[in-house]
């Protein structure tokens, strides 16, 4: 794939302008956002997100654009999870629910902004050494037994655990003066003479950190699906960006997502076989087992997502009547 310099800095024109539009169009004005504002600025984003797709598909064909959606699929299912920590590092900060709008879009430009870093040193130790791909697999073998084990706890289980302040945020709270308590929207404040930061400013620190974690996981899941750090990028930024309105959408419907584990599971699980095959056909070992083509993949990814979602609705209702 031939990437322009123009085309990754339309790419960064859209994300800046897009941020920049969510910043002064709905987060400046401090409201608590209603489920229609969620619910229509959700289908925007994800509208967007396809269009973008079909201009990858008019300027590089279906193979990457192929690639892109199912890295955006396999990003916008992992971010379903992010929401879950998301809403214990909220409710461990007490942020006002007015003020989250605030909190979780600095977040996430903390995040992308980590995730191109992280991506850029991928895309060059992948181009480098093919043995990374075991390492990936692994870890992604990994990760789905965790979402297996985390699925078969009681129901409710995660929204009763305690945010653990990572390195990153000790080192904010342990370096910088902190106020007792939220003054008004701001991040930081001057108080005899001295540089105080706010509760709020340190809650986006924890949700921009702490996606290093997911990173972790959806990285490589995306790495899995193509070796293009132009669309490894956008898939990670057109799912992120839309992760805001997607919190206040179904932030309390969470719960009715029995199965989200396991079908995150199965996704990691499938990919994480088609990087290690990956890695054994640049060896020519098991190369009369054929590594699943894109298409495959994308067939792998929606209907994972489909049953998933139809399986836990169901598994939802018969739970509430019994």
């Amino acid at each position: 794939m031939v990437v322009h310099p123009w085309e990754w800095g339309a790419l960064a024109i859209i994300i800046v302008g897009l941020i920049l539009f969510d910043l002064f169009g709905h987060v400046r004005k401090v409201h608590e956002p209603t489920l229609k504002e969620s619910a229509i600025w959700s289908t925007i984003y994800i509208v967007l997100a396809l269009v973008y797709g079909g201009v990858l598909y008019a300027r590089h064909g279906g193979t990457f654009a192929g690639e892109y959606y199912a890295g955006w699929l396999t990003e916008k299912a992992l971010s379903l999870d992010n929401i879950f920590v998301f809403i214990i590092i909220i409710a461990s900060f007490r942020v006002p629910r007015k003020y989250q709008q605030k909190v979780l879009l600095y977040g996430i430009v903390m995040a992308l902004l980590m995730r191109l870093v992280f991506i850029l040193v991928g895309a060059a130790i992948i181009e480098r050494f093919v043995w990374v791909f075991f390492i990936f697999g692994a870890f992604l073998l990994y990760t789905a037994i965790k979402q297996v084990m985390e699925g078969v706890q009681e129901p409710g289980a995660l929204e009763q655990e305690e945010f653990e302040p990572n390195a990153i945020t000790r080192f904010a709270m342990n370096h910088f003066k902190v106020t007792d308590g939220y003054v008004g929207q701001k991040l930081i404040v001057r108080r005899q003479k001295k540089t105080w930061m706010t509760p709020l400013l340190l809650c986006i620190i924890a949700i921009g950190s702490i996606d290093l974690m997911f990173a972790l996981d959806s990285i490589p899941a995306v790495y899995g699906l193509t070796k293009e750090p132009f669309i490894v990028f956008s898939a990670n930024a057109f799912a992120l960006l839309g992760l805001r309105q997607l919190f206040f959408l179904i932030d309390g419907l969470l719960d009715k997502l029995l199965y989200l584990h396991y079908g995150l599971a199965f996704i990691l699980g499938f990919i994480a076989v088609k990087l290690v095959l990956h890695a054994f056909h640049g060896y020519e070992i098991l190369t009369f087992i054929p590594e699943p083509d894109i298409v495959a993949s994308l067939i792998v990814i929606v209907g994972t997502i489909i049953v998933t979602v139809v399986a836990s609705m169901w598994g939802s209702k018969r739970r509430k009547k019994n």
